[in-house]
């Protein structure tokens, strides 16, 4: 009867042991930091600067309490916030944080916990993007010194965050842009400025269009009539030496002109298959067919009867 009462009690004593084994040991890993409270007061902070390294730590059972804390860059999403520059614009601006802790005794005394700390971090932020956004153009912050804006937001942030013992490792302005009723009269105002410089350069295009046309129609009767001149000169040397060859061709040979001029005169009278002439047969114009030296009947029977006296005169 005594053997399993024994039993049972070493038992339970060796269960007490590993709860209390188990219960008196904890582990910090690589990427974690660990605080050690002892009835609320900190006793220990391990693996904070690297002298302690990570590994398996010892407690006092049920007294002590560990707090562990990431040793990793936290992401902190800021919500969008209106605000006003400068020249009086309105900027939605939508930014982000990055953040570690550095002295785990301050960020658990000032925060306790990351939700805390996100909102007391949000909070810095958006002060310090009012602030300084606040003494900034829109050209400013949109375009010329944004990097430089966000490195003055981050030393602000900086300055209070380290009051949490954390460190803002990076800051951005992820958007930046007009409240949705000012894009909207911005759109509208840039539409209609548009509207307008494409009607000034299409009445420029339109002016210079015409001036360009008239040019052109003015170069082209200009040629026009200068071609014509040219032409009616040419044309004028041309008749004057054809008029010139005629005439030294005509005293040279009268009757051979005389014939040429009426071999031509048949030519275009005769050239048409219907042509119909009505005259006399002893007509000026037909006598090179009575008579190839061209002379008209009555000549020709004169100079006959002349030469046939002349012969029986003889």
């Amino acid at each position: 009867m005594n053997n399993p009462a024994l039993r049972t009690g070493l038992l339970i004593a060796a269960a007490a042991v590993v709860i209390l084994l188990y219960a008196s040991v904890f582990t910090v890993g690589q990427m974690q930091q660990a605080l050690v409270l002892q009835f609320g007061r900190v006793r220990a902070v391990l693996n904070q600067t690297g002298t302690d390294k990570p590994g398996l730590y010892f407690k006092v059972p049920f007294v002590d309490n560990v707090v562990l804390f990431d040793k990793r860059v936290l992401d902190l999403d800021l919500p969008v916030q209106t605000l006003l520059t400068a020249d009086r614009q309105n900027l939605e601006v939508d930014a982000f944080a990055r953040y570690r802790i550095i002295d785990p005794l301050k960020f658990y005394q000032s925060a306790n916990n990351i939700l805390r700390a996100n909102t007391l971090l949000a909070s810095f932020t958006n002060s310090a993007l009012r602030n300084v956004l606040a003494r900034s153009t829109r050209d400013a912050i949109v375009r010329t010194q944004r990097s430089d804006l966000m490195n003055q937001i981050q030393g602000d942030v900086n300055r209070q965050a380290k009051e949490l013992g954390v460190e803002i490792v990076d800051l951005r302005m992820t958007r930046v842009d007009l409240p949705a009723q000012n894009s909207t009269a911005v759109y509208r105002r840039m539409t209609t400025e548009r509207n307008r410089e494409a009607a000034d350069i299409r009445a420029n295009g339109d002016q210079i269009a015409a001036t360009i046309k008239a040019k052109a129609d003015r170069d082209v009767t200009v040629l026009l009539s200068e071609a014509n001149q040219t032409s009616e000169t040419l044309r004028g040397q041309g008749d004057a030496d054809k008029n010139r060859i005629l005439a030294v061709a005509y005293g040279k040979d009268p009757d051979f002109f005389s014939f040429y001029r009426s071999m031509q005169a048949y030519e275009t009278g005769l050239k048409g298959s219907d042509t119909r002439l009505v005259m006399s047969p002893s007509s000026d114009f037909f006598r090179y067919f009575s008579d190839p030296q061209g002379r008209s009947p009555a000549t020709a029977g004169r100079s006959g009867d002349a030469g046939a006296t002349g012969s029986v005169g003889r």
